[in-house]
């Protein structure tokens, strides 16, 4: 029997990806009123700034640190650093103003509680920013608890971040479903870490899920799936 059920944040409880790609076209344009750097160039350096930021810091939830990604860019453009705060502040306003719940999500989440199941959140990432996107998704009086990889000190697949979520569910892992976008980090993670693991794909194309996983395409499946778990 599932007493609690855990959901990732970005493009689990919203679209990340969109909100993310709008934040960065506003950044885009400041960086070029400022430095004169063209979009398309910028762009590039920050997927080479985070690739390389991945790869200095690790499993950690430093290594979403924006402040220390647009740091690095400056650096490397062999601009001010003074210029970082301001730049992650953008951004986070941006992406903050572009955040709207996936369909049903606050919906699901009520009924969920309704049934008597308590609302976790286990995400990677810092905790400022996870608590900012929940507020304002309007989610945080949903939610009972919440785990990041900032407090884990590891982020997912690794089970010491899903271990921690079961121990303030007050259930076994058994007891413990979650769901998310990221079929390594998310389904496969909970799955292997002893939940029950629900891979959230909203893709047009159905890939099979793996043995342990069960798909769905939106939360709003989830009540009934409860049913037969």
């Amino acid at each position: 029997m599932i007493k609690s059920i855990i959901f990732d944040v970005d493009d689990t409880l919203y679209d990340f990806r969109s909100a993310h790609s709008a934040a960065l076209g506003t950044l885009s344009a400041f960086i070029e009123s400022v430095l004169g750097v063209s979009p398309e160039a910028f762009i590039a350096l920050h997927g080479e700034t985070f690739r390389l930021q991945e790869a200095r810091l690790g499993n950690t939830a430093a290594s979403h640190n924006r402040l220390i990604r647009f740091q690095m860019m400056l650096e490397a453009l062999n601009k001010p650093v003074a210029l970082a705060p301001a730049m992650a502040e953008l951004y986070w306003t941006a992406l903050l103003a572009c955040a709207r719940p996936l369909p049903g999500a606050p919906e699901t989440m009520t009924q969920l509680r309704d049934r008597g199941m308590t609302i976790g959140v286990g995400t990677n990432m810092t905790a400022e920013w996870q608590f900012a996107k929940l507020q304002r998704l309007g989610m945080m009086p949903l939610i009972d608890f919440i785990v990041t990889s900032e407090e884990a000190g590891v982020e997912k697949p690794d089970a010491g971040l899903f271990a921690l979520c079961a121990r303030k569910a007050g259930c076994a892992m058994s007891e413990c479903a979650f769901v998310g976008d990221s079929l390594k980090g998310d389904a496969l993670g909970a799955r292997d870490a002893g939940m029950r693991a629900f891979w959230l794909y909203r893709g047009t194309d159905a890939p099979d899920a793996p043995p342990g996983v069960v798909r769905i395409r939106a939360l709003t499946e989830l009540p009934a799936l409860m049913d037969t778990q």
